[in-house]
This record gives structure tokens, sequence and C-alpha cells, in this order.
């Protein structure tokens, strides 16, 4: 480019950033600093957001500072959430609570959506329910903050609890957004829901899956049934786990298109944990390189391997 001015810079540090390269997003912006580039507000969202996503804790909390001491730029609402985000994924839910109450602007939901969702990550069911009661009140209408704590209850057994809050989604008229994938093969873009049997080549994708999963499971591969957050047995869980719309849209990838192909996924909903590590089994057993773009990020799959390191 014959100028790089700070959309441009920004942009590239994004890129990384959500492909879960944190050291090059952080390698282009000190590129850009010895440029003499000044970075905006924007940057240092995209920055942050790199951190979190690569659990660089301590380089989000330098760069954090940096801004207003080092470029005078204060920190907004987006910021505060990104630190949240970073402290949570890594861990340190008590030490993101005290950030969030010691914060010199009001919290709003994005602020306490980002400790909510550290608290699935790591099952802290106490602080989920502490913190879903500001997320409640500040945002009642949005039905992802009930599923999320649904989830946390029913991932630790709380049946009754999750059971309350769907009960509480019902009575105020709100509905979830089912998880949806889709893939594109040769310029007709495929939809699929979990459990999904209204493909017309659904009886060969099932049979497939079927296949697979005996492979999967000689190589080592364990289906994570916490990931079916309904109260039924192990069996059907593990059915309906294998049924998830992203492992299908994979397989109907690999039967649609040619040995070595590079399959792409894009999902509405974060990739669950199971449909993760089932997808690096699939990489490996069927040698393809497969990328999904969930609502957060991007995965790329090969050998076995996640560009993400597990930790997104």
């Amino acid at each position: 480019m014959p100028q790089r001015d700070v959309v441009s810079w920004t942009a590239m540090i994004t890129a990384y950033a959500i492909h879960g390269h944190g050291e090059d997003a952080l390698k282009v912006f000190h590129k850009m600093q010895k440029a003499d580039v000044i970075p905006d507000y924007i940057t240092f969202i995209s920055l942050l957001t790199a951190c979190s996503y690569a659990g660089l804790v301590e380089e989000g909390q330098k760069y954090f500072d940096c801004m207003s001491q080092g470029y005078c730029i204060m920190p907004r609402m987006e910021h505060y959430a990104c630190i949240v985000d970073l402290l949570g994924r890594a861990g340190n839910l008590e030490e993101a609570y005290s950030f969030v109450k010691a914060m010199p602007l009001e919290p709003n939901a994005c602020v306490w959506g980002a400790l909510l969702g550290a608290c699935r990550i790591h099952h802290n069911v106490k602080l989920a329910e502490c913190v879903a009661g500001h997320l409640l009140k500040l945002d009642p209408q949005n039905p992802g903050y009930y599923v999320l704590l649904s989830n946390i209850f029913a991932t630790a057994g709380k049946w009754d609890n999750a059971d309350d809050v769907r009960t509480m989604m019902k009575k105020r008229g709100l509905k979830k957004d089912p998880g949806c994938s889709w893939i594109e093969i040769n310029k007709i873009t495929h939809e699929f829901l979990a459990a999904d049997r209204s493909h017309p080549q659904a009886d060969k994708i099932y049979l497939m899956m079927d296949s697979l999963v005996e492979k999967m499971k000689e190589a080592g591969y364990v289906p994570d049934t916490n990931f079916v957050l309904h109260d039924v047995e192990e069996e059907l869980k593990e059915e309906m786990v294998s049924s998830h719309s992203e492992k299908l849209a994979i397989v109907f990838g690999l039967i649609s298109t040619r040995p070595g192909t590079p399959i792409r996924i894009t999902k509405n909903l974060r990739v669950c944990g199971d449909c993760h590590t089932a997808t690096k089994f699939i990489s490996k057993i069927a040698e393809r390189e497969i990328i999904v773009r969930d609502s957060n990020r991007f995965h790329h799959f090969k050998g076995g391997l996640c560009s993400c390191r597990d930790y997104w």
C-alpha cells in the first residue's frame, strides 16, 4: 500500500485477533508505532481482543494502561468489556468481578455479559447467578442471557434452576435462536440445524457421521455429553451431541468435495467444546483443513490441532 493509515493498521490487528494470532497482532501494533501512526480507540479494542483471545493477560493490561497514559485515550465501555473478557477467559473471575465493581463507568450489559460468558467457561455457578441478576435488569429482552444462565445451571446438573430460567423466558415471550451452520458448495449455500434431516442428502450425511464417530472413538475421541443441555439418558446424549449443526455441515462438506479440499463452515453461535474436539479429530482422520467461523472468531483445524490452541 502506498499509504498505511490507522484504519489499515487496525484492520490487520483485527484480522490477526479473530484468527487467534495474538502475538502477530501485537507485532503489527509495534510496527504501527514505529511508523508513527497514532492509534485510535478502535485500535485498542482490536488490540485488547487479540490479547483476550490469545490469553495474553499481562500484555492486555499493559495496553489498557497505555491507552490513557501513552495516548490520552480514555477507556470506553468496550475497552472495559475487553479487560473483563481477558481476565475471565484466563480464569481470573474474582479479579474480573472486582474490576467491574471498580469501574468509573456504570457497567452495561456488554461488560456483565463478558463476565457471564467467563462464568460459563469456568463453571462458576455462584458468580453467574449474581452477574445474571445485573444483566436481566439491564437487558431483560435479550434471550441470549437467559440461555447462557440456563446452560450454566444445566452443565452443573442443576436442572430445576435451568428449567426455571427457561420458564421465565417463555413467560416473557422470548425465544432462543437455534444453532445454525452454513457451508457453500458450488456457489450454493446449504443450511443445517441441530439434528437436521431436511437436507436431500441427509441419509448419506448421517451414515458418514456414524462411520466418522467410530473412527474418532478408535483414535481416542470421547463424546463430551456435558454439552447436551437436557436431562436425558447418556446414550441419547451421545446421539444428540453427534448431530450438532456444524458436524452435519462438515460431513456434508466431506462428501461433496474432492479429497484435500479445505472445508469452510460458518456458525451463528459459539462452537461447543465437543464439536471443537470432534473437528480436530475429523481434520486428522479425513486429512482436511477445516475452517469454522463462529459468532466470535475463526478456528483453523488441521492435522488434529486448532489455531486457537484450545483457548477460546
